[in-house]
């Protein structure tokens, strides 16, 4: 059976492509995120977030996307380093995993190491994973609103 547009759109994306290869932008793409045009919406979540690929790597929501193009630049200006995405922390008590959090970046500046979430929404599972994450690793966690 042949599948329309809609469908082939609406079915969830590799979670490879989040932890995918730095693509064509990583070549010093002169444009911003808004310009780049590599930039294409996907399918919507409960929250909202439509889901976005920059550079063939899929995000969570355009706000996602758009921090990334703008760590790219910074990078690109070697403002930071080391940029990773979904980097996972793993929250274990007593020997045992009770959840692994997945920020969206970590990277490095002259001052040390930066884990960020880009957030429109606040969870309460994400409020919890938060703190327990930030007490487990002694990190913090910067919350990007756009």
């Amino acid at each position: 059976m042949a599948q329309d547009w809609y469908s082939i759109t609406a079915m969830a994306p590799d979670r490879h492509d989040m932890y995918g290869a730095q693509g064509a932008g990583a070549c010093g793409h002169p444009k911003g995120i808004e310009e780049h045009t590599g930039v294409s919406d996907m399918k919507r979540s409960k929250y909202n977030a439509v889901k976005t690929a920059v550079d063939g790597i899929t995000f969570a929501s355009k706000a996602e996307a758009k921090r990334y193009g703008e760590l790219k630049l910074l990078e690109r200006a070697c403002q930071i380093a080391n940029l990773k995405l979904q980097p996972v922390y793993e929250c274990v008590v007593n020997g045992k995993l009770v959840c692994k959090y997945v920020a969206d970046f970590r990277y490095t500046t002259p001052y040390g190491f930066t884990v960020e979430d880009v957030k429109g929404m606040k969870t309460p599972v994400y409020r919890l994973k938060k703190k327990l994450v930030e007490a487990l690793h002694g990190i913090t966690i910067t919350e990007i609103t756009m």
